[in-house]
């Protein structure tokens, strides 16, 4: 008997033992859906609770947040699209890796992302936008755009029997249409079952100048869109170097709603009539560079009228993303693939929408410099968080990294955050701040200065350093290049700004000159040189700037 007892004791542990070793969860890989739209801005996407929160512009990229993780302070580290592109790729700074401007060349032995993913087993593919010029050779499969790419019937480079970038398709339709289709086209056809894989779509959606498909032509037809109250009054915003002594310089440096910037403000391009064009020729428009801008009640009809459209026209493109967003997701969830496939949404920078009155990025002032990032992971990521960390973009591929079980390598400068995905909870030892710099000095119309600083969660200084290029044999030369140019000057004057992110989180307020900010500062100055030391983000390599910051560190 004791015999009999002794068996079906056995039996029951063997049957313990095997339901348990089933109940175990099979360890694998997680496949990475890497989504990024161009320009799309945190005012422009619901969770995030901007004034246009209430429009509801992005229903299903919201749910990718819902579903997991929503990331309060995320930033670009030099908010252009290509420089910002290298660095999410590279997991480094625009030093280190050589894309400080639009004209940077990322090759193939730099694209370290899919480089390193496919050590670990993983089928890369990029769909859409990619404009690092070279081909995107590390990759298993590429179709992307020439350079910025067209939002009606785009063309795509893909592989082929010629060289790059001589295989190329037209198709017909929208952009952001077809970068889905092509998406959906990947995983149906040519994706390999028995790998896990990163897909990045990329979208040229929000771009300007916000082409959108026909379909969306009366959404928010009827609405009024709330508009930012600097768009009208600046108050302490900026300084010497972005506004001039006496406001001299506001008629040419950063891109207007208002017809203030009069080498390029935004009715030039929604208004295809003659009188929100340009005002003249080179001497017109130099002789009305240095005359203050009139916010007569005319003038602000007219920018009122500006901001109503560009921004409909901006999220009608929104509109056209958000829906191809969910064909993307739905078809995961279908599949069965969703439970094990980490998803990420981003944009390449931030993006004003008329707030100071700018449009477009490159300033390190918030809407420019804040990223959206939101990302879902059933198997890892809690829904319905947030976190307050501060992340940037050199720190997404060391992430993806880490999530898919490998280490980071030391070359890269950026920090994984899988533990804040995992725990919900910021690493005791995580960075205390991030370091920004935009390097086109007066560039391409836009007008913006050479500027950099560091954002804290508390406080961010900023250093615009106003070094040009000069036609001469010497040094200078090698700074700028010629095209970063406008007609006007390549001159601007150095100045700090600091900003108290707690009291002043619309960055109102330069305090700089504040004595009760005067320790705050100066340890923020000392921050912000270990960091750039750090980083090898010095300016060694061009005595003449460096020179300049010598002379006004202690302004």
């Amino acid at each position: 008997m004791n015999q009999i007892y002794k068996l079906i004791a056995f039996g029951i542990m063997l049957t313990s033992v095997a339901c348990n070793k089933t109940k175990q969860p099979i360890q694998k890989q997680p496949n990475i859906v890497y989504i990024m739209a161009d320009d799309h801005t945190t005012q422009g996407i619901g969770v995030y609770q901007s004034r246009l929160a209430g429009l509801n512009p992005s229903p299903n990229i919201d749910k990718i947040g819902k579903s997991g993780i929503i990331f309060d302070r995320c930033y670009v580290t030099n908010s252009i699209c290509t420089p910002s592109r290298a660095a999410i790729l590279t997991g480094q700074y625009s030093q280190a890796n050589g894309v400080i401007d639009l004209e940077g060349v990322l090759p193939k032995e730099k694209q370290f992302l899919p480089t390193e993913l496919k050590k670990l087993g993983y089928q890369t593919a990029i769909v859409g936008k990619w404009h690092l010029h070279d081909e995107p050779a590390a990759f298993d499969y590429y179709c992307v755009f020439p350079v910025q790419g067209k939002y009606f019937d785009p063309e795509f480079r893909i592989q082929g029997s010629k060289p790059w970038p001589q295989n190329v398709i037209k198709r017909k339709g929208h952009s952001s249409d077809n970068v889905a289709d092509l998406t959906l086209d990947w995983l149906k056809n040519k994706r390999d079952p028995n790998k896990p894989f990163l897909l990045m779509p990329q979208f040229k959606a929000p771009h300007d100048d916000f082409e959108f498909a026909p379909r969306y032509k009366d959404y928010l037809k009827d609405k009024w869109i709330p508009e930012p109250a600097s768009m009208y009054y600046n108050a302490n915003n900026g300084s010497v170097a972005t506004r001039g002594k006496n406001d001299s310089l506001t008629r040419i440096i950063g891109s207007s709603v208002s017809r203030r910037n009069i080498v390029r403000h935004k009715g030039m391009s929604t208004w295809k009539d003659k009188d929100w064009k340009d005002f003249g020729n080179a001497q017109d428009l130099k002789a009305t560079a240095y005359k203050p801008f009139n916010h007569s009640s005319l003038e602000k009809a007219h920018t009122s009228r500006t901001y109503q459209e560009f921004v409909k026209r901006y999220l009608r493109c929104v509109k056209g993303v958000d829906d191809n967003v969910k064909r993307i997701m739905d078809y995961l969830e279908v599949e069965g693939l969703l439970e094990n496939t980490v998803v990420i949404y981003t944009g390449d920078q931030g993006f004003m929408l008329g707030e100071h009155d700018y449009v477009d990025k490159r300033w390190m002032y918030e809407e420019s410099m804040r990223m959206p990032l939101l990302i879902q992971y059933p198997t890892m990521i809690k829904p319905n968080q947030r976190s307050g960390a501060l992340i940037n973009n050199t720190d997404f591929t060391p992430t993806m990294l880490a999530l898919a079980g490998g280490t980071v390598p030391n070359y890269m400068q950026g920090k994984s955050f899988k533990s804040i995905l995992e725990t919900g909870k910021e690493p005791e030892n995580w960075r205390d701040a991030t370091y920004y710099r935009y390097w086109m000095h007066m560039a391409h119309r836009h007008a913006n200065p050479a500027h950099f600083g560091i954002r804290t969660k508390d406080y961010k200084l900023i250093f615009c350093y106003g070094k040009y290029w000069v036609d001469t044999d010497d040094e200078n030369k090698t700074w700028n290049k010629k095209s970063w140019g406008n007609d006007f000057t390549r001159h601007t004057p150095v100045a700090w700004e600091f900003y108290d992110m707690n009291k002043d989180p619309k960055e109102m307020n330069n305090v700089y000159n504040d004595p009760a900010y005067a320790s705050i500062i100066r340890t923020m100055k000392k921050k912000l040189k270990k960091t750039r030391a750090e980083l090898n983000e010095g300016d060694e390599k061009y005595p003449h700037i460096q020179k300049v910051i010598d002379q006004h560190w202690d302004d």
